[in-house]
């Protein structure tokens, strides 16, 4: 009978003494796994915390860039609009010089 057989549903006098070992040996590794696992679980809290100080980092940097970026937008806004109220007081002026001036019609000496 091998150990294959015991987990196929095998001997039940073999699972029970099984069981009883892991019982039996568990407080003697007990000591020796509760550092390991504190240690992990103080690895895991230390990647934690600088994941989220990683992440604040990075949403400060995104928020700076798109705050400049909408900065940038506004101000060619108000560069497009100063450009188009020039160009328009531009050409009224044009407009009222044009009909302001009288057309004399050419004479012709003979």
């Amino acid at each position: 009978m091998g150990l294959e057989d015991v987990f196929k549903g095998g001997n039940i006098v073999t699972g029970l003494a099984i069981g009883i070992g892991a019982a039996v040996v568990a407080p003697a590794i007990t000591p020796v796994l509760r550092p390991i696992a504190k240690s992990l679980l103080k690895a895991g809290l230390i990647a934690y915390d600088q994941g989220r100080v990683a992440l604040a980092e990075f949403n400060e940097h995104t928020s700076d860039m798109l705050a400049e970026a909408r900065a940038e937008l506004a101000e060619a806004a108000q560069d497009a609009e100063a450009g188009a109220a020039e160009t328009a007081e531009a050409a009224e002026g044009t407009a009222q010089q044009s009909s302001g001036r009288s057309v004399r019609p050419h004479s012709s000496r003979t």
